[in-house]
Formats: C-alpha cells, structure tokens, sequence
C-alpha cells in the first residue's frame, strides 16, 4: 500500500512539474506583440492642440455642527473640501440671527487655515472634540476638531460673538 502512494505521489510531483516548465515556457515566448499606433502624431504634443475643457467641479459641503441659543442666535460649522486636494479641507463657523421669522446669517469666519484639516476624519465620527457656546453677551465660542484618531484634537480656538458678529478671541 505504502509503495503505491509513493508511486502516485511521484507521478503527481512529475506532473505538477512538467505543467510548471510549460506554463513558464509558455509565458517567456510570449504572445502577439503589441500592436504599433498607426499615425505616431495623433496625440497633441506640449503648446499643440486644445486641451478639454473641464467645468469646475462644486465645493463638497458638509455640516458637522450645529449650536442653537436662546430664539435668535444660530452657529454652524461646515467642513469644505478642498478644490485641489481631495484629502484637505477647510472648516467655516457661520453665526445666523433669527429676524422676521427667518434665519440670517449675520457672519462667518474661518477655523484654522484654508486646507488646513484632513477631509475624511472631519467628517466622520468624533469629528468635534469641543464646539461650546454661551448665551452671554459677548457669547464665547471655543472649537476643537479632530486632526486623525491617531493625533487627535486640535488646540480649542477661541473665539467671541458680539452683536451677530465675530470677534477673534
């Protein structure tokens, strides 16, 4: 029993061999060379013909935070995506007023630098660390967002609103 499974392991090993050296034999020989381009100026080279024309694309918003006090004082933070890196983003603090039964946005102001955050952890979970705010005049208003879960929460950004408008803290 045992001299024939080493006869059948020895046929499987040489078969398992001989379809290896074909498989390599076969793919060194290789197949039918690329075809060549028929006219090689068919492409517009550098200063030569017109380039597309792409409209430009819309700013990617998205709300990560809302803070309403009292009746008639309203912030939002929006992440934008960036127009040039599809990673970075920008964060804006809007302040809204509620006057003649609507709300209207009285100010708004940039937190942290333009393209200044990564996109993807903005706008996931746990984005805001600290977003507080106050209904005292002037109201005080601190921000700290997550920078990556692995470095975590930005320094809070102070900031005041007086009379709908901010005031850098």
């Amino acid at each position: 029993m045992i001299k024939n499974f080493r006869t059948f392991m020895s046929w499987g090993i040489a078969l398992v061999t001989a379809t290896a050296v074909t498989v390599t034999v076969g793919a060194t020989a290789g197949g039918p060379p690329n075809p060549r381009p028929t006219d090689p100026q068919a492409r517009p080279t550098a200063g030569q013909g017109k380039e597309p024309q792409t409209a430009p694309r819309a700013t990617e918003r998205r709300r990560i935070a809302t803070s309403v006090l009292g009746r008639d004082l309203k912030f939002t933070l929006t992440a934008l995506r960036s127009q040039t890196d599809p990673l970075a983003a920008s964060v804006r603090l809007q302040v809204f007023t509620f006057k003649n039964g609507a709300w209207r946005e009285s100010d708004r102001a940039p937190v942290g630098e333009a393209d200044a955050w990564f996109w993807f952890p903005l706008t996931g979970r746990h984005a805001v660390c600290k977003f507080s705010t106050a209904g005292t005049e002037p109201a005080p208003v601190a921000v700290s967002l997550l920078i990556t879960p692995s470095i975590g929460c930005s320094p809070a950004e102070d900031l005041q609103i007086k009379n709908g408008q901010i005031i850098p803290g």
